[in-house]
C-alpha cells in the first residue's frame, strides 16, 4: 500500500515537472487604467506582438490535413543516446539526431502561413477584465497567451498583465485614497465659504471653515477608491491652497491697511 502511494506521488511530480519544461515562457505587458475604471471595474484592451502558435496548423508546422512525420532514427526525441559500461560506471553520450537535425520530425507539406515553423509573429488584441479596486502593480494572468513552447506538444506560456494607474490631472492615487488640490481666495479662507469640487463620480459641495490656513488638508470620508474586492472605500484628501492677491489697486490697498489697523 505504501509503495503504491509513493509511486503515484513520484509519477505525478515527474509529470508536472515535465509539463513545466515543455511550457513556453511567460511574457509581461502593461495596461494603463483610468481611475474611473478602478471604481467600476470592466474590460480593457491589451495590444501585444510576439511569436505565437500558428492558428492555421495549430503549431505543428504541417499543412492542413497532414501531420508531421516522426523521425524513425530518434523516435521523435531529436536526440540519440549511446550508453556504455566501463566496470561499475555507466556512461551516456547524448548527441543531436543527424537525420532530423534535432527536430524529431519531418514536415513533408509545410503550412503556407508559417512556412513550416509552427509560429507566427502578428499583433494580437486581447480583452482583460479589470477587477473593482485593482491595486497599482497588480498582475493579471491570461493563460496560454505567452511565448509558444519550443518543444513538440508543449503549451504556450502565460501573459502577465501588469495594472498601472493612468495619470489624472486632478487626482493623485495613494493606495485606495485620493488627493486633490483646490485654491481659494484670501477672503474665502478668512471668512469661510462653500465650494464645489469634482470627484470621480459626481460634484461635491465642501464647506471651508473660517480661518483656514494655507495647505490645510480636509478629509472627505469614503470619496476615494474601493479596495480590491470592493468591501471598503478609501477617502479623498482635499489640500486647500490660499491665493495671496497681487497688483492691488489703491482702493484695495487702503482697505487692507484699515484691516491691519483693526487687528
Amino acid at each position: 500500500m505504501g509503495d503504491f502511494g509513493e509511486g503515484l506521488f513520484n509519477s505525478f511530480f515527474q509529470r508536472g515537472e515535465h509539463q513545466d519544461k515543455l511550457k513556453g515562457e511567460n511574457i509581461r505587458v502593461k495596461v494603463v487604467v483610468p481611475l474611473q475604471k478602478i471604481i467600476t471595474g470592466g474590460e480593457e484592451k491589451v495590444h501585444i506582438s510576439h511569436l505565437r502558435a500558428c492558428p492555421s496548423c495549430n503549431g505543428t508546422g504541417a499543412s492542413s490535413g497532414t501531420e508531421p512525420r516522426i523521425c524513425k532514427t530518434c523516435k521523435g526525441t531529436g536526440k540519440l543516446i549511446n550508453t556504455r559500461q566501463e566496470g561499475n560506471v555507466s556512461y551516456q553520450e547524448i548527441r543531436t539526431c543527424p537525420d532530423c537535425a534535432g527536430r524529431g520530425k519531418f514536415i513533408d507539406k509545410p503550412c503556407t502561413r508559417c512556412s513550416g515553423t509552427g509560429k507566427i509573429d502578428e499583433p494580437e488584441i486581447l480583452t482583460v477584465n479589470i477587477p473593482v479596486g485593482a491595486e497599482e502593480g497588480m498582475v493579471l494572468r491570461v493563460p496560454s497567451h505567452g511565448k509558444p513552447s519550443s518543444k513538440p506538444g508543449g503549451k504556450a506560456g502565460d501573459l502577465m498583465v501588469i495594472v498601472r494607474t493612468a495619470f489624472n490631472p486632478h487626482f493623485k492615487r495613494d493606495g485606495i485614497n485620493l488627493w486633490h488640490e483646490q485654491t481659494i481666495g484670501l477672503l474665502d479662507a478668512v471668512l469661510g465659504t462653500q465650494i464645489e469640487i469634482s470627484t470621480l463620480e459626481e460634484p461635491l459641495k465642501v464647506t471651508i471653515p473660517k480661518g483656514t490656513q494655507p495647505n490645510t488638508v480636509l478629509r472627505l470620508s469614503k470619496k476615494g477608491l474601493p479596495d480590491f474586492g470592493g468591501i471598503k472605500r478609501g477617502d479623498l484628501f482635499l489640500r486647500v491652497n490660499v491665493h495671496i492677491p497681487q497688483n492691488l489697486n489703491d482702493k484695495q490697498i487702503e482697505l487692507y491697511k484699515q484691516l491691519r489697523k483693526l487687528q
